[in-house]
């Protein structure tokens, strides 16, 4: 009785609540943990659904994110370029303190779609030496304006190990986002 009561408490409390579907793109700054490289800047984008159920919404979203990072190898001084495409799967939590400013946290999955390496001018694009998904987290604030549209800054961080070439690195990334709600 008390789990038939506790469903229907919950059917209720979502008919109430109001949902917005979403667009959102922006700007990557992307490095690898526990290393020497230097950030690479992409781009991402891809919707959202936004379920607002008053003070705290609900944001699943899945988006294309491009990742990776530049340097110098050490051995012989050729330049190196990694780019890592994903397709991340972020499920948010966003806390509204504010009637226009909110902050959200939440976990992501990401499955890897490509790869490209430059090392020196010799391109490489086999996905064997990454593992084929990173599982993480996400934190940030964001800022309603007029019109449907946000702007958000986050930070997502992996924490399983993408085993890249053997080595225990995780995907570091900073992004800055415009969003409409259609």
């Amino acid at each position: 009785m008390k789990k038939f009561l506790f469903l229907i408490l919950c059917i209720g409390f979502i008919s109430t609540a109001q949902a917005q579907f979403g667009l959102r793109a922006g700007l990557n700054s992307s490095n690898f943990s526990d290393t020497n490289f230097d950030a690479k800047l992409g781009f991402h984008a891809g919707g959202y659904y936004k379920l607002d159920l008053g003070i705290i919404d609900i944001e699943p979203g899945v988006q294309y994110s491009q990742k990776g990072y530049e340097g110098t190898d050490t051995m012989n001084g050729d330049d190196i370029n990694e780019r890592l495409n994903y397709i991340d799967v972020p499920v948010l939590v966003r806390f509204n303190f504010l009637p226009v400013v909110n902050v959200f946290a939440g976990p992501q999955g990401s499955i890897l779609v490509s790869r490209k390496y430059d090392l020196g001018g010799t391109t490489s694009t086999s996905t064997e030496v990454i593992k084929g998904y990173d599982i993480g987290g996400v934190v940030g604030v964001g800022v309603n304006l007029p019109l449907g549209l946000n702007v958000q800054a986050s930070y997502d961080f992996g924490l399983s190990s993408l085993n890249y070439f053997n080595t225990d690195v995780k995907n570091r990334v900073l992004k800055i986002s415009l969003g409409v709600e259609l």
